[in-house]
């Protein structure tokens, strides 16, 4: 990989990252949420990306189900192929940024060292970090989608919480309590953070499309 990339170089073109954001009336950044399986990461994420939508900026979900769909079929849940799923979300989550667009990721990202290095790709002031701080003992009583009971029962290997670990942000910019507040409720904290650090700027007034944000966990 290293001997091909040696023989590439870097295109620049006239259009750059901050002419797409002023035509689309935004500032650009990465809310990365983070948490163990069933702390809210996709509620969250679906609900704050529909109060944004609606209210006129343009944004995108990346979550851990679905790019696995595709973009990361091809990785297993090793270690090793874990830490490769980030780094593409990462990768990815860069160029929407460098698109001008509010990028919305959930996945678990257990690892400290690979959220580090997806906010260093990204850059330090377009990378927001919300840590769901959800007990595992919660989390594990919902189990949406079943999978702490194929935990326990040994049918899934390298599940975080039970037998790989999860290293919660030390400096998050956002910590959510989601086994107490509500849904509603941490979506307005986050829209909130938005709003008072000036990354929404005032849209044109113009009717938007209602957005009715799927429950996820």
């Amino acid at each position: 990989m290293s001997g091909a990339s040696s023989l590439l170089t870097w295109q620049d073109f006239p259009v750059v990252r901050g002419m797409r954001a002023a035509r689309l009336r935004q500032r650009p950044c990465v809310l990365w949420f983070t948490g163990l399986s069933g702390s809210g990461k996709s509620t969250l994420a679906g609900l704050v990306e529909g109060t944004l939508f609606s209210q006129g900026y343009l944004t995108y979900v990346l979550d851990g189900d679905n790019v696995r769909h595709g973009l990361c079929r091809d990785l297993d849940f090793s270690h090793q192929a874990r830490v490769e799923n980030i780094r593409r979300v990462g990768e990815v989550s860069k160029l929407f940024v460098d698109a001008g667009m509010i990028v919305l990721t959930a996945f678990i990202s257990p690892f400290r060292k690979d959220r580090a290095l997806v906010q260093e790709m990204i850059g330090d002031a377009q990378f927001i970090e919300i840590y769901l701080d959800a007990a595992l003992d919660v989390c594990e009583r919902r189990d949406p989608k079943g999978l702490y009971r194929k935990a326990r029962d040994g049918q899934l290997r390298h599940f975080t919480g039970i037998d790989s670990p999860y290293e919660a942000p030390q400096r998050a910019d956002i910590v959510l309590d989601t086994s107490t507040a509500s849904p509603a409720r941490c979506a307005q904290i986050i829209i909130d953070y938005l709003q008072k650090g000036g990354w929404l700027l005032p849209q044109a007034s113009m009717p938007h499309p209602a957005v009715n944000a799927a429950v996820n966990s």
